[in-house]
């Protein structure tokens, strides 16, 4: 059997990272945005034959080359990343494939989640990952009507802190989910703090982490779908796929979600979301977002204002408890962050 070799790719090593593009093109997907780990495999003349990467806890962009199918490198490919995730201390590993591919990936001990049909498949390497986090979920369910509001809070602005109390007085209790992946200027750790003290004085609020079960735009893969329109649209399919299921653990029968007049990413998603939900029995609520200095309140202003030190202007945009906290020692390192941060603007 010929002798193959599977090693790190770095992003300064342009010539192997342009064979991979080519060989991911060839499969109709391009590198993903977001990757912190890219392998590849070679053979005895160095060309590239397969590929596989990683982001957080998600294994991404696989290939291998048509004339090398059948040896079986993708199951080596995908043992090599599963040994650097648990290097990592990473074990609860997650990926998206396409829906053709998902029976190859279950073979390997990956179990399906959910899937948008004809688009991708989410997959988990633990068989009831998704099953225990539903039974955690539903120790909270309780009688009455019950909704739920899912939020980054990148940070917590008064005007999340308006859409919770909306959705709140509407309902007998409220589920608020903070996404918990990383992937903003604002940690988890602090967001949530800033949205659970933002939201003390409403006491139907019960506060979830959304796990790894509820993806922000800002790390879903978007590399097998072929334009930015294809991605909101299997990126909000897959959110309600997933949603649906926690929505049904908690009988939950609306979900609330702020307007946005501004970004047409989270326009678009929000349209899905009111086309798709009633056909799960949830009330899709689009509640017009608060202003202040007549414009709608954003975090994105609010991260500028934060680079710039304009706290005369975060006085009209931050709640006390959100306030406090950035003029406090404690958030130091978050301010240090967004201010060398360039870009701010952004999800």
């Amino acid at each position: 059997m010929s002798e193959y070799t599977i090693s790190q790719v770095y992003p300064t090593d342009k010539t192997v990272l342009a064979q991979i593009d080519t060989l991911l093109s060839q499969e109709g997907i391009r590198r993903d945005g977001n990757l912190d780990y890219i392998c590849a495999m070679f053979d005895e003349e160095y060309n590239v034959i397969g590929t596989g990467s990683c982001f957080g806890s998600t294994l991404r962009c696989f290939a291998v080359s048509s004339a090398h199918q059948g040896e079986g490198l993708l199951n080596q490919i995908i043992t090599h990343l599963i040994e650097v995730q648990c290097a990592r201390g990473n074990m609860h590993l997650f990926l998206y494939t396409k829906v053709k591919s998902s029976r190859f990936f279950g073979d390997l001990g990956f179990y399906e989640i959910a899937r948008v049909e004809d688009t991708l498949v989410f997959m988990e390497n633990r068989r009831d990952g998704f099953g225990a986090y539903l039974r955690d979920l539903e120790k909270t369910r309780t009688e009455g009507k019950s909704a739920a509001l899912v939020m980054n809070a990148n940070p917590f602005t008064l005007g999340h802190q308006y859409l919770v109390e909306k959705a709140a007085a509407a309902c007998d209790t409220l589920h608020l989910f903070v996404v918990s992946e990383d992937a903003s200027l604002v940690p988890f750790a602090v967001r949530r703090k800033l949205v659970e003290a933002g939201v003390a004085h409403l006491p139907n609020v019960v506060l979830h982490d959304s796990g790894p079960y509820i993806i922000s735009n800002a790390t879903f893969p978007s590399y097998f779908l072929k334009d930015e329109a294809a991605v909101i649209d299997g990126h909000a399919r897959l959110d309600l796929a997933v949603f649906t299921k926690i929505a049904a653990a908690l009988n939950i029968t609306a979900r609330y979600v702020g307007e946005e007049p501004a970004s047409q990413v989270t326009g678009l998603y929000n349209q899905i979301m009111c086309e798709q939900l009633p056909k799960a029995g949830i009330e899709c609520v689009v509640v017009p977002r608060k202003e202040a200095n007549g414009k709608a309140i954003s975090a994105s202003t609010v991260r500028q204002c934060l680079q710039s030190g304009d706290w005369d202007t975060l006085e009209t945009l931050l709640p006390k408890t959100s306030l406090d906290y950035f003029r406090s020692p404690e958030a130091e390192p978050v301010l240090a962050r967004i201010r060398n941060a360039g870009n701010v603007v952004h999800y």
